[in-house]
């Protein structure tokens, strides 16, 4: 698993942890049953505290995408990916009538907001 963490970004690391993990559950690259790297050997692959992996996985528990098994580790459960993708949908929605919000107040035209999507796009 290749696990980014950005020292300069304003997510705390284990967020960027459990964000970077979903996306790979919800694009099914992890797959059910697959093993999640232990605590301390992820810490030390990321060069970060055991504390941060544990809280990452704790949360990603909690939201049923993990389970653990004491002694054993963790591993991807079997999550509902429609309803995560369609969680992420609304999610990058919200994003993107923000950004709707703020091309309009800086007067932007429609057509520009589009070029200029279709320019990212690629």
């Amino acid at each position: 698993m290749n696990i980014n963490i950005n020292s300069k970004s304003s997510l705390p690391i284990y967020e960027q942890i459990e964000k970077q993990i979903k996306e790979e559950i919800v694009s099914e690259r992890l797959k059910e049953g697959e093993m999640l790297p232990s605590i301390r050997a992820f810490a030390a692959e990321l060069k970060i505290s055991v504390i941060t992996i544990k809280r990452a996985y704790s949360d990603l528990e909690a939201e049923g995408l993990v389970y653990s098994v004491p002694g054993k580790g963790v591993y991807v459960d079997n999550p509902n990916i429609n309803y995560l993708k369609e969680k992420e949908t609304l999610g990058l929605e919200d994003r993107l009538d923000n950004w709707v919000k703020d091309a309009k107040n800086s007067g932007m035209k429609k057509e520009d907001a589009v070029a200029m999507l279709e320019i990212l796009w690629d």
